[in-house]
Formats: structure tokens, sequence, C-alpha cells
């Protein structure tokens, strides 16, 4: 576990550990769009998708645009040099399921992405399910640890299964430990995405996400989204008929200062809310751009004296100073 000496906001946050880890470069994830589908959109295991989900709601029009992974890659990286000023990158195949097809055919599209300025590329990033992870995949994205950092990013969502239900998941988290348990001793850096909101589930239940995501040793990342309501989505078309209740900002920063404590602090925080286009957002809309919101709940995580994993029962010194 990773020894943390200085929080700047009170959480272990993925800024600067990829400065801390990076030795100072501005580090930039570029947004890849492979093709994939999902399972439950194909007939797999179901049709329509997740029914929070429209994948275009969360990926720039510029990946969706692009026709080739090559320019994707290639311009990704122009623009975070030209508006972010970075110089280094971390190429994520973030829409759909990105293991979602055969070892080979995702091993071409892996080294296509990873072939243009190398130089300048420390890592990759895959974002998937649960249910399309197995040992020959996880040992194809190993086989890159030793030129870059490779990150699993596997959509935990819910830790209860009636949620995975009620929003057409098509997959249990069952499959998520099981999926867990094949990483256990693995090279890669394992994240989980979870969302908080879902109208059925009470904060209580929400909070103990904390104790499942503590109890897996091999997760390094974890990524905190708020349900968002958008277009194109089954639950959208629910909500216009009949609104139910969605995070506003004050009570979804009260609530992460509550389940911030119970989070062990070697984890590292890439993301404490989710953002939509506005053009497909219906709701929460909070009327702040990204800045404004992160800067929010940064304000209220310091005012309130929050510290990652302090409510935990354990030595934490190690951890925090």
């Amino acid at each position: 576990m990773q020894t943390i000496t200085t929080w700047e906001k009170g959480y272990n946050n993925y800024g600067p550990w990829l400065k801390e880890k990076y030795k100072g470069h501005r580090v930039f994830k570029v947004i890849v769009d492979g093709g994939f589908t999902c399972p439950n959109r194909d007939g797999s295991k179901g049709y329509g998708g997740c029914t929070y989900c429209n994948v275009d709601s969360f990926t720039p029009s510029v990946s969706r645009n692009a026709p080739t992974v090559r320019q994707q890659v290639e311009e990704g990286m122009e623009r975070a040099r030209k508006g972010n000023k970075a110089d280094k990158f971390i190429i994520y195949f973030q829409p759909n399921t990105n293991t979602y097809a055969p070892a080979h055919y995702l091993k071409m599209l892996y080294d296509e992405a990873l072939s243009y300025g190398t130089e300048d590329i420390v890592g990759l990033s895959v974002g998937t399910r649960p249910d399309c992870i197995d040992a020959e995949k996880i040992a194809l994205l190993e086989s890159y640890t030793d030129r870059f950092d490779v990150d699993l990013e596997m959509g935990m969502e819910s830790i209860y299964n009636d949620t995975l239900s009620q929003i057409n998941r098509g997959c249990s988290h069952e499959e998520l430990i099981k999926a867990l348990k094949l990483v256990e001793n693995s090279k890669l850096d394992i994240c989980v995405h979870t969302i908080f909101g879902f109208p059925w589930e009470t904060k209580e239940m929400m909070l103990k996400y904390a104790d499942e995501i503590n109890r897996f040793p091999q997760i390094k990342f974890v990524k905190f989204h708020h349900l968002h309501i958008v277009e194109g989505s089954v639950m959208g078309v629910k909500y216009k008929r009949e609104p139910f209740h969605l995070f506003g900002i004050d009570e979804y920063a009260d609530f992460l200062c509550e389940l911030l404590p119970l989070v062990r602090p070697d984890i590292v925080i890439q993301r404490l809310f989710g953002l939509s286009d506005r053009e497909l957002l219906i709701a929460p809309n909070w009327g702040l751009k990204k800045s404004e919101i992160q800067y929010y709940i940064d304000q209220r995580i310091l005012s309130r004296g929050v510290v990652q994993g302090s409510s935990l029962n354990r030595d934490l010194g190690g951890f925090l100073g």
C-alpha cells in the first residue's frame, strides 16, 4: 500500500498522485472509442444497455467523430498539449465495454493506440464490465506493464443485485467479486466505478459501498459518480414521466463528507462526481462548470475537516502523516 505523506484536500486525490508519480509532468487521459458495444446492448445478455446510460453523454464528440484510433490518439494528445499543457498521456479506452472482443482483436487495437507518440505515453487505461474479464484478457493487459502503467477499470455501479437488476446491468455483484479475485495478484492497477443516488437506495445503503471496496486490497483507484439523468436513456424517459429524487449539490457534498472517512486511505480517488454533456443532461443540473463543482465539493470537505479513512478502526499513522 502506498504511504501518503501529504494530502492537499483531505483525500487521496488523483491529480496530486499523478504529479508525484510522474515527477511533476502534466499527465492527461486521451479518450479513445474502440467501437465496442456491451453484452446488455447486443442481445448477449439483453437489449437497451444500462437504463441510465446514453454512451454519447460521456464520450467527447471529437472521439465519436474521429474515424480511426490513430486520429483519436494523435488529435487527443495535440488538444491536451495546447489546451491543458499536458506532456505525458494515458490512453483511455472508455466508451462501452472495452474488453468485449476476442483477445487477439483487443491486442491489435491496443497495439495501434499505443504505437503513436509512444515516448510521451505513460499508461493504458481500459474501461470494462466484470463479466467481460477472463484470464486471457488479463494476461494480455499485463503484457503491456513492462512499458506502461496499465489500469483496468470495472463498473461496480452498485453493490446490490436488486439495483443491478433494476438498471438492466446484466451482471451481478458476484461477477465483480469473481473478476476481482482473478486480478488478486496482478500487475494491473484496478479501478472500480460506482454510482450514488439510485432513488431506491438509502444513504445507509450507499455508505456500505465503502466497506465492500475496502475489503479488496487489489482495488487501487475508485471513481465516485452521482446519478444523473440523460437524454436517450431509459431512465431519462421514466424521469420525464414521473420525476424522482436526485442529489442536489449540497446533499451530495454532505454525503461525500460522510463517505470519505469510511474509505481505505491508500485508495486513490480519481473522481468524486460525474458529468455529462450539457446538451444531453436532463437532471440534476447544478448550474456549475466542472471546475466550480470540484471547488465547491473540495471546500465543503475542507471546511468539515474530513479526512479519508479517519473513521476506520486501524492505525492510520503510516498513511496520514
